[in-house]
């Protein structure tokens, strides 16, 4: 099972990482999600891989990739919570900084922009 730090540092705010069983999170089973973001307690979850009648079909090496792209998934949520993003969207049911593709995008993409920037120079060192 993968291991996650406790806890992240998202534009000075402190949000909590737990790792949820599925069949315990009602919100998570209720919505079929595997992971969420709960700007208000501050805590992000990313469900627990182990649980087979959610995660049968994937092996040890996919459970630890689709646990990463979750946590990563969670964290561009809270950049935008803690931005202002997420109450500024002008739109409640399909507001663009909720947008699942767009944050999707993000976690998928943010490591390879980062090394764009840094081979550029684009970053201060």
């Amino acid at each position: 099972m993968v291991k996650f730090k406790k806890q992240v540092n998202i534009l000075g705010t402190k949000y909590r990482i737990e790792i949820h069983k599925m069949s315990k999170d009602k919100y998570m089973k209720d919505k079929g999600f595997a992971g969420y973001c709960s700007e208000e307690r501050k805590l992000i979850v990313v469900a627990d891989m182990s649980e087979r009648e959610y995660f049968g079909g994937l092996d040890e090496i996919e459970k630890e990739i689709y646990a990463r792209s979750c946590l990563k998934h969670e964290i561009v949520h809270a950049f935008l919570n803690e931005s202002g993003l997420s109450d500024n969207a002008n739109q409640i049911n399909s507001a663009w900084a909720k947008n699942e593709e767009m944050v999707d995008w993000i976690a998928l993409q943010g490591a390879k922009i980062y090394r764009a920037w840094q081979e550029a120079g684009a970053i201060e060192v």
